[in-house]
């Protein structure tokens, strides 16, 4: 039932933002994703934020230095849970696949200004 695996740093995290948006509270294993650097972004979306009960939301973009390393969780869910958390996230980010350092492959949401083209080359293997 659960395909898809996506790797949350931020707000996806919070028990009650499952509960929104997939009607149920995630499991999970923490997991790091290298080459990433965290930053803020204020948002501006109030239903985003009222379910969150965060202004400021953690964003993460590609930066290709190995020493840079984002900590977070990945959860396992459905395909259309995955649409639902598309619908959660607001336009200054985009989901990519990445590589995480276990090995897993997850999707992540990020930096929508970041190309997708560098990411792929350099952070992910797509086999």
């Amino acid at each position: 039932m659960y395909h898809e695996k996506i790797f949350s740093y931020g707000t996806l995290q919070f028990e009650n933002v499952q509960i929104a948006n997939f009607g149920r509270k995630l499991d999970g294993c923490k997991d790091v994703l290298s080459k990433f650097e965290l930053s803020t972004l204020e948002i501006k979306d109030p239903d985003v934020v009222a379910t969150s009960g965060e202004k400021i939301h953690p964003i993460i973009t590609y930066t290709g230095n190995p020493e840079h390393q984002i900590i977070g969780t990945v959860f396992e869910i459905s395909f259309e849970e995955l649409i639902q958390a598309d619908s959660y996230e607001v336009s200054d980010y985009k989901r990519i696949k990445v590589q995480l350092d276990s090995g897993v492959f997850a999707w992540a949401y990020v930096n929508a200004e970041i190309s997708t083209d560098k990411v792929q080359k350099t952070a992910v293997s797509l086999g």
